[in-house]
């Protein structure tokens, strides 16, 4: 009697190891998927809160033009060195400004969306889901009037 119950068993290990797989690999997608962005956001902000904080530093007695100058230089030098940790394939596509008016230094960095597709592919669920959604611009900006 034992026998007959077996082989009515027999793929039932199959099917739910099946199941568990598809919900397991899902989360752990999305999970994946959605570090990579959040990750460059947090560092986006670091990077531009970082970039203006070191900018006050320079000497402001200089003439107004060579200051705005420096300060936008500098900035921008900040900037590379904080992403310096960005995936080369990324690097062509990230925008970084510094924009010193009015005694107000705004630095900004952006990044298409649409370039991150080609280090984490985008995946379609069934209902047109996809994963990860983003925006179309990851973008990041700091201020500071001195």
């Amino acid at each position: 009697m034992k026998t007959g119950l077996r082989t009515k068993q027999k793929g039932a290990a199959a099917i739910e190891f099946a199941l568990v797989f598809v919900v397991f690999f899902a989360v752990f997608y999305g999970v994946v998927s959605y570090s990579l962005p959040l990750l460059l956001m947090q560092s986006f902000h670091h990077s531009t809160a970082e970039a203006v904080r070191r900018s006050v530093a320079l000497d402001p007695t200089v003439s107004p033009s060579t200051y705005t100058a420096d300060v936008q230089a500098r900035a921008l030098t900040v900037l590379g060195e904080q992403l310096s940790w960005v995936p080369t394939g990324l690097k062509g596509s990230v925008q970084k400004t510094a924009v010193y008016s009015a005694g107000v230094l705004t630095v900004t960095v952006s990044l298409p969306s649409s370039a991150l597709s080609t280090v984490l592919p985008v995946l379609v669920l069934p209902g047109n889901i996809r994963v990860p959604n983003l925006p179309t611009t990851l973008t990041a900006q700091s201020s500071l009037q001195f």
